[in-house]
């Protein structure tokens, strides 16, 4: 599993009807993608901001230069840096949709022990109600754990992503390790 993401921040005043209409209208073009878990089509304020979960380093290849879709991103909105996280965890919860999203970055302090934390990461995943699944992962680079959460119902904190669609073909097949 890697857990992947890229944001978008787009002027201030502009029209978020815009992102809506391409994922209205092209978001369905990854329902079906080798090696995608899932991808989480988000937006909020003036950001958008897809997040991925890859079952295969080979399906984020294909989708990233290989002509599976990002080179759109790349002409409509210039190459962003995309983040990754190889996969710590991931646990499917009992929501049937996903509405909206979260995400929590935090770094490890320098003296923190990566085993105890990633453990500590891996046993704190746990199933709330009203969660779609959650995916842990951990960047080695810059020693930061994210934890990313899909709910069906607004989870009543700030910051929070809409999700605008779900593609999610091979959502059972994920697997952290």
């Amino acid at each position: 599993m890697i857990a992947m993401q890229y944001e978008i921040t787009l002027p201030t005043g502009y029209d978020m009807e815009v992102i809506r209409e391409r994922v209205r209208t092209r978001g369905h073009a990854l329902d079906d993608f080798e090696g995608l878990g899932f991808k989480a089509y988000l937006v909020r304020d003036t950001q958008y901001a897809p997040f991925y979960v890859w079952n295969t380093s080979a399906g984020m290849a294909n989708f990233l230069y290989r002509g599976g879709g990002f080179q759109n991103i790349i002409r409509d909105f210039g190459r962003p840096a995309v983040l990754h996280w190889p996969g710590v965890a991931f646990l499917r919860g009992q929501a049937t949709h996903a509405r909206y999203a979260t995400r929590k970055i935090t770094r490890l302090a320098p003296e923190a022990n990566p085993i105890e934390v990633v453990g500590e990461a891996e046993a704190g995943v746990g199933l709330a109600e009203g969660l779609h699944s959650v995916a842990v992962g951990v960047d080695p680079r810059s020693w930061e754990v994210v934890r990313f959460e899909l709910w069906e119902e607004h989870p009543g904190e700030e910051g929070v992503y809409e999700v605008l669609h779900l593609s999610e073909p091979e959502l059972g097949d994920i697997r952290a390790r």
